[in-house]
């Protein structure tokens, strides 16, 4: 029976430019071409999980990066989880879920709470592991002020770092700006 291939966290500075470029080849045949420019710089600058097959190719892969959030009168310092993907081979395997206790791991250590945004075809693992719909109100803090973000209620899920708990549902979770998708 093989064993078990090891969960790796390295950050990204740590990563050579041919690892992430194999990283990116994962994520753009995972999202079936749904991975854009703006989601891998997303991904990139915090820690990455990453299972490797016997050839060093990555075959899972999720990130966990800061991001702040500020909540009623309080900033927040979120470890928000970006580009996790399993190679279309290795599905159904655990690797997802190994991957995310690596993220929480972080997450528990480093920050007040994790966010996410879940497609459809992931939200799933994340429910199965704890992870909560958040059911108040997002919004960005835009350059011209908060931006309200309607069509990101229902997919962003939170999960409370170890020993807390989660804001208040009932005041809005407003999210730093960034290019691209804002959650």
């Amino acid at each position: 029976m093989a064993s078990t291939p090891a969960v790796r966290i390295a950050h990204t500075c740590e990563l050579v430019p041919a690892e992430l470029a194999r990283i990116r080849e994962l994520l753009d045949a995972a999202f079936e071409g749904g991975f854009d420019d703006h989601d891998w710089d997303h991904a990139l600058g915090g820690l990455h999980a990453l299972v490797l097959d016997p050839y060093g190719r990555p075959i899972a892969h999720g990130s966990v990066v800061q991001r702040r959030v500020q909540h009623a009168d309080r900033s927040y310092r979120v470890g928000y989880v970006e580009a996790v993907a399993v190679r279309a081979d290795h599905r159904r395997e655990g690797l997802g879920h190994r991957v995310m206790a690596a993220l929480e791991h972080v997450i528990d250590r480093a920050y007040d709470l994790g966010a996410l945004s879940a497609s459809d075809a992931g939200a799933a693992l994340y429910a199965a592991r704890g992870w909560q719909v958040w059911p108040g109100r997002l919004a960005a803090l835009g350059p011209a002020g908060p931006v309200p973000l309607p069509e990101e209620e229902g997919s962003t899920h939170v999960r409370p770092a170890a020993g807390r708990s989660l804001p208040d549902p009932g005041r809005p979770l407003r999210f730093d700006w960034r290019d691209g998708d804002l959650l």
